[in-house]
């Protein structure tokens, strides 16, 4: 008998797991805090072990297969507490070749410097990875659901009015984040969590299991230039010349190796969600850019980071429309992640012309999707995705306008392009 939780909403990666467990001897959930992976995980085990309790750390650091139950798959919370669990697990799973025996979930990725030495095998084969976000609007109910990316590319999407949903409740979304606690939150508390998340980040996070001693100071500077920076191209060095001019103090990020230093505990906490660069056959092929568009794994924590309300991104509609495109496109993540595939974004930097996301899927087609908060300028998207289409060598299977404050899924009768409100959004 599963351990689900009551109140527990089903997550897209539920198939994923529950499929891995039967080809695999264990599979890792891997993700930032609060995104659900105990609940998740929960939801297909039949026993569970906290390694976050002293008495079981103790007991694992003794001998990892003293932790062990009959009742399996047996779920190991925050397993990377005591890395050797890591191949004790391995080896039980090669001892019968039995399948679904664990699920391990982690919210820090163990480095070679500490930790990663006591893992002696990688666990291919027998230890699936599988990676988990934030929740998506589908996920959290505030999608309806009717236009799927996939039901697109088949042609089956059906046109016709739907929810309206106001500029000011997708404010409200981009506050409250993908955080599963924080879903039925009142109005007025949508900001606790995600600025909990940032304030525990820096307090205490960023320092767990690191052999480093690093600033809350700069890294408190770092996530407010990547939140300035959300949705972006922007470069290590702009950043540094972003902190330069908004923030004051005897500690300033001066190089880039700092960056890239405090980037990468960001990145070990699964918080980076960085979209790469596409590469495609186009007109200018030579001048295709190669920079990822910035991200942190969910908008909420950029607006936490910038003190963004509701009533602010209202009055800031330039700031409002890049957080906008960054919540589109955590969601794009997770759906093409859910069919296998692949989120990216492209840019010609000759001519400037730009995707601000592909879909690339497992059989290796692609969608091309623009992203505008409000309907005023769907007719720019489509000239510009039109663009496009006319100078890439491999065409998009469909293409795709999604919007903010529209209140019907339609189609371009002349280009055949979607249009599609992102609160009508699925995989």
């Amino acid at each position: 008998m599963s351990l689900t939780k009551e109140g527990y909403k089903p997550r897209l990666i539920d198939e994923k797991v529950a499929r891995y467990l039967r080809v695999f001897g264990a599979v890792s959930i891997e993700g930032p805090k609060w995104c659900g992976k105990t609940w998740t995980s929960l939801n297909h085990a039949n026993s569970v072990t906290y390694m976050t309790e002293k008495s079981v750390r103790d007991l694992a650091k003794v001998d990892p297969k003293y932790i062990f139950t009959k009742e399996r798959p047996q779920l190991i919370d925050e397993w990377q507490v005591v890395p050797e669990v890591w191949d004790a697990i391995r080896h039980e799973c090669d001892s019968d070749h039995e399948k679904g025996k664990f699920i391990l979930t982690g919210s820090t990725s163990l480095k070679k410097k500490r930790g990663e030495e006591k893992v002696y095998h990688s666990g291919t084969g027998r230890i699936a990875p599988i990676r988990m976000h934030p929740m998506s609007l589908y996920e959290s109910g505030d999608s309806t659901g009717e236009a799927s990316i996939l039901e697109m590319r088949e042609g089956k999407v059906q046109e016709g009015f739907v929810r309206k949903v106001e500029l000011d409740e997708i404010a409200r979304l981009l506050v409250r984040g993908g955080w599963p606690e924080n879903i039925d939150m009142a109005e007025e508390d949508i900001g606790i969590i995600p600025e909990s998340y940032i304030e525990a980040v820096i307090t205490k996070d960023m320092h767990e299991r690191q052999t480093k001693k690093r600033s809350p100071q700069k890294m408190r500077m770092l996530i407010k230039a990547l939140a300035r920076h959300e949705a972006s191209l922007a470069g290590d060095q702009t950043l540094i010349k972003d902190i330069e001019e908004y923030e004051t103090g005897d500690e300033l990020i001066e190089s880039r190796a700092t960056v890239a230093d405090y980037t990468s505990v960001l990145d070990s906490l699964y918080l980076i969600a960085n979209q790469e660069a596409y590469s495609i056959h186009y007109r200018s092929s030579k001048r295709i850019g190669k920079s990822a568009k910035r991200h942190l794994v969910d908008p909420s924590l950029s607006c936490a980071s910038l003190q963004l309300t509701t009533e602010k991104l209202m009055n800031d509609h330039d700031t409002f429309g890049l957080m906008f495109e960054a919540l589109v496109e955590r969601d794009l993540r997770i759906y093409a992640e859910y069919h296998e595939g692949h989120l990216y974004h492209f840019r010609d930097n000759a001519s400037g012309d730009e995707v601000d996301a592909i879909v690339e899927f497992k059989d290796g087609e692609y969608a091309a999707f623009e992203i505008k908060l409000c309907d005023g300028r769907i007719q720019e998207a489509i000239q510009g995705l039109s663009k496009f289409y006319e100078n890439v060598e491999k065409k998009p299977v469909y293409m795709c306008v999604i919007v903010g404050h529209l209140e019907a899924v339609m189609r371009d009768p002349k280009t055949g392009i979607f249009i599609v409100p992102l609160t009508s959004l699925r995989p």
